[in-house]
């Protein structure tokens, strides 16, 4: 039985990952400060990342899934603290290219500052650079939107209550700008490939090759639920994160290296299948926006 720590373990993508390993029958470590519920099946380390004290010196892991690390700090405290370990995979961001840069961006192009993620994406380039100074096995994957069940983030689930409401939906210009995305599933067995092959590489794009335009997702989501969709085009100048999931901001990340070690991704029908049915029972769990107020004061 192989031992793995998981950060975090308790919202969407590390609680994800935690119930995932303990299903292959791993055991499963979490480290957390006990805030929250934890899943089912894992063992608590009850501490905070940034102050563990002598926590994890007796312990040695087969993998460490770093899922909380955002600065260069997170990753130094961690790897002072663990006793030992064999494999580590952190959970970056797609945020670390900047949006000036030629799309799609590949896993060599320039990072930097992106005006629309502003130091969550430079803390996240530091954190990257402290791990690959630390140990350059690492392995760092850099996402798009996740999406999938345990999403607390109120993207998926603002379209799916706005279509179980029988509401309109406020759609920014004509609704074009494209989204790419990745099922939080295909990131684990990604990150099952990358265990099972220890490829050369060892930073990666991940997420499905196609992009989706904002309208098509919307319509999709409705009709997940059921329901068939009325647009109204918002063609104001007005800051469109005020009654939308998203920014104004389109880009799109090369995949091929992904798709060389995994060549096939869920659907993205399906994924949002899983994600409303997920939805359906755990709408309490979302942070929810407030963008439903906004239409209403502001549009209606």
């Amino acid at each position: 039985m192989k031992n793995v720590l998981i950060t975090g373990g308790t919202v969407f993508v590390s609680r994800y990952v935690a119930e995932y390993y303990v299903k292959k029958g791993y055991h499963v470590f979490v480290l957390n400060r006990n805030r929250k519920e934890q899943p089912e099946g894992v063992t608590l380390i009850e501490a905070d990342r940034h102050d563990i004290g002598s926590r994890l010196q007796d312990y040695h892991f087969d993998v460490i899934f770093d899922i909380t690390a955002y600065t260069a700090n997170d990753i130094d405290l961690l790897l002072n603290a663990v006793g030992s370990y064999r494999d580590y995979i952190f959970v970056s961001s797609s945020a670390v290219y900047p949006e000036y840069c030629p799309q799609p961006f590949g896993e060599h192009a320039q990072v930097g500052r992106n005006k629309f993620w502003g130091k969550y994406g430079t803390d996240k380039i530091e954190a990257e650079q402290m791990l690959c100074k630390r140990n350059p096995d690492a392995y760092i994957l850099r996402p798009p939107y996740l999406y999938g069940p345990m999403n607390n983030v109120y993207r998926e689930a603002f379209v799916f209550e706005c279509a179980l409401k029988n509401r309109k939906f406020y759609l920014p210009q004509e609704g074009q700008m494209k989204l790419q995305f990745f099922y939080i599933d295909d990131l684990c067995r990604f990150m099952d490939i990358i265990l099972e092959q220890r490829p050369d590489r060892h930073i990666f794009n991940v997420g499905n090759r196609e992009t989706v335009s904002i309208r098509d997702w919307a319509a999709l989501c409705y009709k997940i639920a059921g329901k068939g969709i009325e647009f109204v085009n918002v063609n104001r100048d007005i800051e469109q994160r005020n009654y939308f999931s998203f920014y104004n901001y389109e880009y799109c990340l090369d995949v091929a290296a992904q798709e060389m070690l995994m060549p096939k991704t869920t659907l993205l029908e399906e994924g949002l299948q899983k994600s409303f049915e997920w939805y359906l029972h755990n709408a309490d769990a979302v942070n929810k926006k407030p963008y439903i107020e906004y239409i209403d004061t502001h549009f209606i």
